[in-house]
């Protein structure tokens, strides 16, 4: 699977639940979170700076879902992406 112009594929990383005055939050409870952290799959040939296999972090309304191999990937544009580690 390769990425074309200024798309990125991206799998998500799932964070491990936070622990706040003895009390865990999962993912559904930190609302308050805009961005998620993801592994990039594929960069496409446009995309420059960020590599596959690098982490990004993007805001959680962009792109959307695509399952590839029982597995789901979302599909990013570039000026979606905030953080680049």
């Amino acid at each position: 699977m390769q990425a074309v112009n200024y798309y990125i594929v991206v799998e998500k990383i799932k964070e491990e639940p936070k622990k706040v005055a003895g009390l865990i939050l999962t993912e559904n409870v930190d609302s308050d979170n805009r961005y998620i952290k993801a592994k990039v799959i594929s960069a496409g040939n446009l995309v420059e700076g960020i590599k596959n296999g690098g982490i990004v972090y993007y805001d959680k309304h962009a792109g959307h879902g695509i399952h590839w191999d029982d597995k789901l990937y979302q599909v990013i544009r570039i000026q979606d992406v905030v953080l680049v580690e």
